[in-house]
This record gives structure tokens, C-alpha cells and sequence, in this order.
């Protein structure tokens, strides 16, 4: 449970219908290989103990006391098991008899928990046998426990984990619009299991996948489902035994006609971020659901869901694609809106030949043709130095060309030197103010040029340069409008890349594809026999691992020892160790100590879930310490 995984089972045992003494033995078996897994939460099919599919055997006396021997047994067996698990069985109370999740660990009864909303149509005749759960819960003595609490709507709070709590309800619950588990959620419980029985037809696995995953993102919760298969009849159904395991809106893992065990991780402490931040569900927000206690073993957890190395970029192609497509879309309405509002009559790119100044001179295009306006309105400015190479310098030209932009070639390096003279510095001297003092020459080229053409410069800078205060101040920090602010630099990648391959230029592929595969450098450096002499990420870092500290800093608000964990699952087979540790620290104190740049940007559009403009999402005071993160992160040396 370190870090917040609480490892989760769904359990689809084998089945003899109303064969209760096989069916507890089952269950009992599934109950030990998850207790030897490290499962701490395991649910199992609805009327598990019988079968789902025993009609009217339900009115059996047989079947009813055979069901509840077979729990005992099964209570017995479990004694010294501690993971906690909701089993399905019909139990009569005060002559009416319901469909019931029992909730056991280590050979206790936590609570029993009635189904709420019993289906009756279709295929479905629940009614003819079960009665609703019913509106009020209640304690009662249950098989030798002298209080037990029976009803609906229960959580499960675990004593020694505040944060982790429980709900569980039972299949056609998930599918009412009022579901107990939205109650239970506004009770605490980040957690909810559900133990079904839903038959299989075509195209059902599809919408029950959709049902789980949205429950889980409306209740910023994680949802374990298990549902009855093999065993089950076949007179007239096919169950298939789904296994789903969701975690807000994401599922996690997913499994049909298999049974056994399915087995993943949900993080709730990345559960309790979001409703702190979201403030929409919590302890104290519901009705005041009955809640009981139970403790765990804490351990620490072998992770097996996916962790991505790249969280910001989609991994599949027709996922990433949309994604593309859509951060396209919204940047250029973006600024659409910005020069339409302005009435400019330019806009102003500053093209260095980089990725970066292409990403944005490509959304500045996409703008203009939704503006029904002529690409000649770009104004691309291609400013060469000190570092400028001949093979940036070309392609900045032959994209502003084959754009149709109008291009714009100012030599700065006299102006740099007459400023290096008037303020007296060293041309020899390669330090902070040589570097600086080009990109500050060429913002001030940037607006004059735009004030001359009655337009705006438009930013080129993105987020993953911003977060680590990559630009110098006032100088390519500095803009009109930044259309790139929120997007990070391993999907600005991915953003040209899709441009070049299935944009509607496909004159524009060559140079784009050349431009990709050209090392990201500031050229403020002089070149080295023609060779760019600056790689950044020589100099401050990968930043596919910037970016990977920067979505789980910034996003979910985790700790170092957190980060650093997720780190070496998703990127431990890349970089070492030592290597990780040491560039997350370069990330923690440049992140603190560049924060002044980031509280005074230019406007720009958000296009993903983590932004740092100070009128919104971040908003931190530039002399705030890093003090406590790095303190951390030593620690893990």
C-alpha cells in the first residue's frame, strides 16, 4: 500500500450451479492465491455461492440453508486471510430474501450489503424471487456475530489507511441512474466493487467497459467489477465472466471467459488529489451512510498496472492522432480569436528553424485558414547569429517558402555586437550575457517588425521550457500571444510529426521531417565546424523525463519518493537510477526558481489538463522554496 497502490482483485471461480459446498470451496481457493498475491480488496460474482442462474430454486429450502452453511465454511477457512471480500449469496431476513454481498476478512463478518434496484425485464425476472434492499440499514445478529449491519449503502473505512474506504453494490446498481455507489462516494468510499451476473449478448462487453469507466471518472473513484461465467447456465444465456478494474475514467484491466484472477493496482492517493482539488465529493457530503472498520497489513506494493513513459502523448496511432488533431484545432482557435479580437493585420513568428517556432508558425497557419485569410499575413523572421547553422537557417527559409509566408531575413549580430560594446562586454566572453543578449535582440526585432506591420508576435516558447525557465527573460519569454504555453515538448514532437506525415501539406514533409531530426538547441553558441555546438538536453535534461516529473508534480501534486518510484517502473529500463535522481532534482529547483517567469506570461490557450499560466491553473509565489522536495529526493540516493 506504500504510495497509495492498494492492489485489487476481481474473481471469477469456478461454479457447480447450486452446488454451494463446492462453490465456498472455490471461493475460498480464489480467496488464498489472491491473499498470496498481495490482494487487499477481492470481489466476486453476484449469488456466488449458488449461481446466479437457479431460478426457482431460490425458494429451496435446501438451497437457502446449503448457502449458508457453505459461508460459514467458507468464514471458517478464511480465519487467518486478510484480504477483504465482498462474496454474492441469497439470504432471507424477516421472511423476505435478498440478493446479498457479504463483506468477510479474516473469517468476520464486516457487513452485509442488499441489492438495491432489482432488474425485471428481458431476461431478468429478479423480482419473482428477491426483495429491494431496504430503505434503512440495520443491525442484527448474523451467523454467530451478535451485530452485523444489513443494508445498502455501507462503506468500509480502514483504520490504519484513513483514505482507503469501500463500497460495494451489485450489478444492475451500476446500471440505475441512481446508483448507491454515487451515495457511497459522497461518503468516502474511493473504492467500489461490484459483484454481477451479466449475461453476454453482442455489443453488451462494449457498453458494460463504458458503463464501468464512467462511473469511475464521475466518482473519482476506482470501480472493481466481476462478473459470474463458466458454470453458470446455458439454457438460455452465456456469462462470460467480464472482469473490469477502472480508476477515474481509466480502465486498468479488463478480461472475458478466462476466469480466475484479475489482478491491478488503484492509486488512491491519486484518487484523494482529485477530490480535494475538484471538491465535489467527500466525507460529509453524503447522508450519513453506516460505516464499519477494518484493518490491514500495510506493504509495499509490486506494481503491475501500466505506468506510460510519455503521459502526455497517447501511445496508440489512432489515439494520438485525435489527440493531435485536437490540440491543433483549439491552439488555432485560439489565436483565430486573439487576431480577430486585435484586428491585426499580421502575424509576427519569430522561425528559428527549431521545433518549437515550426509548431507555432504551423498553428499560426491553420489560424489564418480559419480566418479565410492569405499565409502571406505571416510575417516569419529569420534572425541568424553567433550559433545559427546553415542547416536551421535553411530550413526556417524553406518553410516560410513552401508555407507561402511572407519571410523576413534580419542578421543580428552586429546589432549584438554594438550592444556588447555599449555595455561594455567581452565578445569572447561565452557566459549568460552573450547568450541572453541575442535572445533579447531578436524579441525586440520580433515587436518593432509587428509594430511596424500592424500585427502581433506570436510565442513560441512550451511548456516544458517554461516549467524549467528555458527562455530568457524578456527576450523569447516574452510575446503577444504564446500558442505553444500548454503544450509540452514531447507532444510538440508529435504535433510536427503528425503534420508532416498527414497534414494537407505534403510539400511541407521534407523539411518538417529534417527539422525533426535536428538536436533542440538554442544556437546561441557558436557552431563547431558547421555542427550545432548547444543540445539542450545536454544541458538541463531529457525531457521525456522533464515531462515526466512535470505531468505527476504538477497534475497530481505526488511527492519525490512517488515520482521517483513511477520513474524508474515507466523509464528504468532507459535510464539508470542515478540518472533519474539527478535530473529530477535539476527539475524540483529549476521548477521553484524560475517561477518569476512564469507570473508574468503573455496570454495563451490551454489545450491539456496541466497549464502554468498564473491567471489560472499555477499560481505560486516566485520566492517560494524548494527546500522540502529536495530534501526528499536526497533521501532516495
Amino acid at each position: 500500500m506504500k504510495d497509495g497502490f492498494i492492489p485489487v482483485a476481481c474473481g471469477t471461480p469456478k461454479l457447480r450451479l447450486a452446488d454451494c459446498a463446492y462453490n465456498a470451496e472455490q471461493a475460498f481457493e480464489m480467496m488464498r492465491s489472491a491473499e498470496k498475491a498481495g490482494v487487499k480488496v477481492l470481489v466476486l460474482p453476484e449469488l456466488g455461492l449458488t449461481g446466479y442462474s437457479c431460478g426457482d430454486l431460490f425458494y429451496q429450502e435446501a438451497l437457502l440453508r446449503g448457502a449458508v452453511e457453505a459461508l460459514r465454511t467458507a468464514l471458517a477457512a478464511t480465519r487467518n486471510l486478510e484480504v477483504v471480500t465482498a462474496l454474492g449469496m441469497p439470504l432471507r431476513i424477516k421472511n423476505k430474501l435478498y440478493n446479498c454481498a457479504i463483506i468477510i476478512q479474516s473469517g468476520k463478518i464486516l457487513g452485509v450489503v442488499p441489492k438495491t434496484h432489482l432488474p425485471n425485464y428481458g431476461e431478468f425476472y429478479e423480482k419473482r424471487w428477491f426483495a429491494p434492499a431496504p430503505r434503512k440499514a440495520e443491525s442484527l445478529p448474523l451467523f454467530g456475530q451478535e451485530f452485523v449491519t444489513f443494508g445498502a449503502g455501507q462503506v468500509f473505512r480502514c483504520e490504519n489507511i484513513p483514505e482507503l474506504v469501500l463500497g460495494f453494490e451489485i450489478c444492475e446498481d451500476l446500471w440505475s441512474p441512481d446508483s448507491p455507489s454515487a451515495q457511497m462516494a459522497k461518503d468516502g468510499a474511493v473504492i467500489i466493487g461490484n459483484l454481477s451476473a451479466s449475461n453476454d449478448v453482442v455489443g453488451k462487453d462494449a457498453y458494460r467497459r463504458q458503463l464501468v469507466s464512467m462511473q469511475s471518472a464521475k466518482l473519482l473513484c476506482g470501480y472493481v467489477y466481476a462478473s459470474a461465467g463458466a458454470g453458470e447456465s446455458t439454457s438460455d444465456l452465456v456469462f462470460g465472466g467480464h472482469q473490469l478494474i477502472a480508476e477515474n475514467g481509466s480502465l486498468l484491466a479488463e478480461r472475458r471467459f478466462d476466469g480466475g484472477l484479475l489482478i491491478s493496482e488503484i492509486d488512491i492517493q491519486r484518487l484523494a488529489h482529485e477530490r480535494c482539488r475538484t471538491q465535489s465529493l467527500g466525507k460529509g457530503t453524503g447522508n450519513g451512510s453506516c460505516e464499519e472498520t477494518f484493518t490491514l497489513t500495510e506493504s509495499r506494493t509490486k506494481l503491475t498496472r501500466y505506468i506510460s513513459p510519455m503521459p502526455f502523448v497517447p501511445e496508440g496511432k489512432e489515439d494520438r492522432d485525435a489527440r493531435c488533431q485536437e490540440i491543433l484545432l483549439l491552439a488555432s482557435l485560439g489565436l483565430k480569436r486573439r487576431l480577430e479580437h486585435t484586428g491585426a493585420k499580421a502575424a509576427v513568428v519569430g522561425l528559428s528553424g527549431g521545433l518549437d517556432s515550426t509548431l507555432a508558425v504551423l498553428i499560426t497557419g491553420l489560424a489564418m485558414k480559419l480566418l479565410d485569410r492569405p499565409l502571406s499575413d505571416i510575417i516569419a523572421v529569420t534572425m541568424p547569429c553567433f550559433g545559427t547553422t546553415n542547416r536551421t537557417k535553411n530550413n526556417a527559409v524553406l518553410l516560410a517558402e513552401q508555407m507561402g509566408a511572407s519571410l523576413r531575413t534580419v542578421d543580428i549580430s552586429q546589432a549584438v555586437r554594438g550592444h556588447f560594446r555599449d555595455i561594455g562586454h567581452d565578445p569572447e566572453d561565452y557566459g549568460l550575457v552573450y547568450e541572453n543578449a541575442q535572445a533579447r535582440e531578436r524579441t525586440q526585432v520580433l515587436m518593432d517588425i509587428a509594430n511596424e506591420a500592424g500585427g502581433l508576435v506570436i510565442g513560441t516558447g512550451d511548456l516544458s521550457e517554461l516549467a524549467l525557465g528555458w527562455c530568457t527573460y524578456n527576450g523569447d519569454h516574452m510575446s503577444m500571444y504564446g500558442v505553444n504555453a500548454s503544450i509540452p515538448k514531447t507532444l510538440v514532437r508529435h504535433l510536427v510529426g503528425y503534420l508532416s506525415r498527414d497534414g494537407e501539406e505534403p510539400e511541407l514533409h521534407d523539411v518538417l521531417e529534417d527539422i525533426l531530426d535536428t538536436p533542440v538547441s538554442p544556437e546561441l553558441l557558436p557552431a563547431v565546424q558547421g555542427e550545432i555546438s548547444q543540445r539542450t538536453e545536454d544541458l538541463v535534461g531529457p525531457y521525456e523525463l522533464h515531462d515526466f516529473f512535470l505531468y505527476y508534480v504538477i497534475r497530481w501534486g505526488f511527492s519525490p519518493t512517488k515520482i521517483f518510484r513511477l520513474a524508474q517502473h515507466a523509464l528504468g529500463r532507459k535510464y539508470s537510477r542515478e540518472v533519474l535522481l539527478r535530473w529530477m532534482k535539476v527539475f524540483y529547483r529549476r521548477f521553484f526558481s524560475q517561477q518569476f517567469k512564469r507570473n508574468c506570461l503573455p496570454d495563451g490557450p490551454k489545450v491539456g489538463t496541466v497549464c502554468l499560466s498564473p491567471r489560472g491553473d499555477w499560481r505560486m509565489p516566485s520566492d517560494a522554496q524548494a527546500a522540502v522536495w529536495l530534501a526528499e529526493a536526497e533521501g532516495l540516493r
